[in-house]
């Protein structure tokens, strides 16, 4: 809610700000929940907004640095730590120590489904590209929306429309984002099928 302090829980799923994740907040202005919703949401769109991104070709814009610098772009006006990849556990994505290969895997993972031997479907290629980049969870805050975007701008790359993730926000508590969470969960389990339909729902 609006009025709840900035520093309360975020919506179900989301990851638990720590402390020191809480000290790197950057405007002293904010004192609820609403207000850091606000400062987040308007670098997001100040990001997405930026034609450097929708520049890059796949093979360019499939790069660890790239997926660094775009959480940096969404969030480097409000976290201090904008960019840099999480280096505590979390309740998913494993062992911190991990999280530079792991996404560097995905990336060339990446390349192959779209531009390999045997390439998937498009959607196919991002609708995998997006829940493993959530799965890996690589920094201390804002997954989610980080991976819509960078799988938003990899279907651009290659002349494809948008996800539409639902038609509404998937940042505040709603029937919609339970049921994001849920098909996020399938694909864990290896069904990808509820999550093909909902990128495009």
């Amino acid at each position: 809610m609006s009025g709840d302090p900035w520093h309360a829980a975020g919506p179900p799923g989301s990851t638990p700000l720590t402390e020191e994740d809480k000290r790197g907040l950057i405007p002293s202005y904010i004192a609820t929940r609403g207000e850091l919703n606000e400062a987040e949401q308007s670098n997001i769109l100040r990001a997405g907004r930026s034609r450097r991104w929708r520049r890059l070709p796949a093979d360019q814009l499939l790069d660890d640095l790239v997926a660094r610098g775009l959480h940096r772009a969404m969030f480097g006006q409000v976290w201090t730590w904008a960019g840099q990849y999480r280096t505590r556990e979390l309740n998913v994505g494993g062992d911190p120590r991990t999280v530079s290969v792991a996404v560097r895997d995905l990336m060339d993972d990446a390349k192959l489904w779209l531009g390999g031997d045997r390439p998937m479907p498009n959607d196919e290629a991002a609708y995998r590209f997006h829940h493993r980049l959530v799965l890996t969870h690589p920094f201390p805050n804002g997954n989610g929306r980080h991976a819509r975007m960078m799988t938003d701008l990899l279907l651009h790359s290659v002349g494809e429309p948008a996800f539409t993730w639902g038609r509404v926000s998937l940042d505040g508590t709603s029937t919609t984002r339970a049921t994001y969470i849920g098909v996020l969960q399938a694909a864990d389990r290896g069904d990808y099928g509820p999550l093909e339909a909902f990128v495009r729902t």
